[in-house]
């Protein structure tokens, strides 16, 4: 994949595969990352959370920087909202929209005990032989790709990796399976948090509404270098991406923690 290709999808993939928050009753927090490319800084991203009486609402900006915009330029904004459930967040509504390359492009989707009940992606994207068809039945027990990545649980150990997710993203669904790969300890200074973490490995799996010749779909598939680090935030029970690692054509692609709010 060429780098201006790669800068141009960047939101999106970024969305899919490193997403943080809080949750707890009358809370409000932010996280703020730095997301670099063979080295380089690309990209910023910065979270919002605030949760009311067990209703959340997660609003994310991320932006394209540094060197990547030589060649592409872009901006992401998105919006989960739904309720805080024993098992973490479960979403209710959806909205994407992007802008690159002069275009904007958006997608809204709707959720209902996990079902999706509607969406609508602005302009449509285009079906041809390489896009795999989205089937009814495979819209059922989702979640949206903000809220999937927020994880809950008692302590921070191995427990956290042994996670199963479906998501929807309103364009493609695919499933994301975690495995605990060892404990940690986060140390630089230069970050949000310092402390103990651990190192779960995700294994993608494309089910729908991908094209079968997408380089980054492949690309992910093929993969067994997809590492997310997750710290805990504070004592709410919940844990978040500190570090995010995968490897592409173009280098390793990583996201990390800058600060918490």
């Amino acid at each position: 994949m060429a780098i201006s290709s790669l800068c141009k999808a960047l939101p999106v993939a970024l969305l899919a595969l490193a997403i943080t928050g809080s949750a707890r009753a009358d809370s409000n927090s932010t996280a703020s990352y730095v997301i670099n490319l063979g080295g380089n800084i690309i990209a910023t991203a910065k979270f919002n959370l605030s949760d009311t009486a067990g209703a959340y609402s997660l609003k994310l900006d991320a932006t394209v920087t540094g060197i990547a915009q030589l060649v592409a330029s872009g901006i992401a904004k998105a919006d989960s909202t739904g309720t805080v459930t024993a098992s973490g967040l479960h979403s209710d509504a959806f909205d994407l929209i992007t802008h690159s390359g002069g275009e904007d492009f958006k997608v809204q989707v709707q959720y209902a005990g996990g079902d999706v009940t509607a969406f609508v992606v602005t302009p449509p994207i285009v079906n041809n032989i390489n896009r795999v068809p989205i089937e009814r039945r495979q819209l059922s027990n989702v979640n949206d790709m903000l809220a999937t990545f927020i994880l809950r649980g008692d302590k921070l150990d191995r427990s956290l990796c042994d996670y199963h997710a479906q998501v929807f993203t309103g364009i493609e669904r695919f499933d994301l399976d975690f495995r605990y790969a060892k404990d940690d300890v986060a140390t630089s200074p230069r970050t949000g948090y310092q402390g103990p973490v651990v190192l779960c490995h995700v294994a993608y799996k494309p089910i729908s509404g991908h094209y079968t010749t997408s380089e980054l779909t492949n690309s992910l598939a093929q993969s067994d270098r997809i590492l997310i680090w997750y710290a805990p935030l504070k004592d709410t029970g919940y844990f978040i991406p500190y570090r995010v690692l995968l490897t592409t054509s173009m280098g390793d692609l990583s996201m990390v923690l800058t600060s918490l709010g």
